[in-house]
């Protein structure tokens, strides 16, 4: 079993590949479309801009890749950071930009905080993801689990059952996303599991079991 990592120029890639490594996963980081179509399962990362990502996908073909042939054919699909928001249909991020459209929803800006003193944005280091029970990626963590953020927009899906956590940072965000809608088997995390040590460790070991089982 190979998960392919993809490689388009916005992500911490070693760091997601030594994680995923850990808790046994045979992990190729590529960009070649025969690699990918061949893994078991695809994880989409990312750091930086939603535009920028786009245009990097685009540019080496994992746009149509991803959205044509990976998600209808029922290939497990875990996106990371950007990586989660690209999946959706857009985003306000410096301008209106198209995004892959597998998950339906959009991406804008997290709201200013309102507390005294003020939360900042980004929203950068630990913070708890309560977990909505409707997915198995959470499965053996506390239902208040801490994870790792570092982002300042976030996805709103179409369909608030898509959404498997949330998280308070002046507002309450969907900070995890899981959308089986026909074949399509898909996850998202706003953190990072790759940087939030057990609990990100065990949250890829439950979706690689998702792999497993297909």
């Amino acid at each position: 079993m190979t998960i392919a990592i993809l490689d388009y120029g916005m992500g911490n890639l070693t760091s997601v590949k030594n994680a995923l490594a850990h808790v046994g996963a045979q992990v190729a980081i590529t960009a070649d479309p025969a690699l990918v179509r061949a893994a078991s399962g695809v994880v989409l990362p990312g750091v930086g801009a939603f535009g920028e990502g786009m245009a990097h996908l685009k540019s080496l073909g994992l746009d149509t890749l991803l959205r044509d042939e990976i998600a209808p054919s029922g290939r497990p699909l875990l996106g990371i950071c950007l990586g989660m928001q690209l999946l959706l249909d857009e985003s306000e991020e410096h301008g209106r930009h198209d995004g892959l459209g597998i998950i339906p929803g959009r991406v804008r800006r997290l709201a200013p905080p309102a507390q005294t003193p003020p939360l900042r944005v980004p929203h950068m280091g630990w913070n708890h993801v309560e977990a909505t029970g409707a997915d198995t990626l959470f499965k053996g963590l506390n239902q208040n689990e801490a994870f790792y953020f570092v982002h300042s927009y976030v996805a709103v899906p179409d369909d608030p059952a898509a959404v498997a956590g949330w998280t308070e940072h002046g507002e309450r965000f969907a900070s995890a996303l899981c959308s089986q809608t026909g074949p399509a088997r898909v996850w998202a995390t706003q953190f990072h599991p790759e940087k939030s040590h057990r609990a990100g460790l065990a949250l890829l070991e439950n979706w690689l079991e998702e792999v497993r089982s297909c």
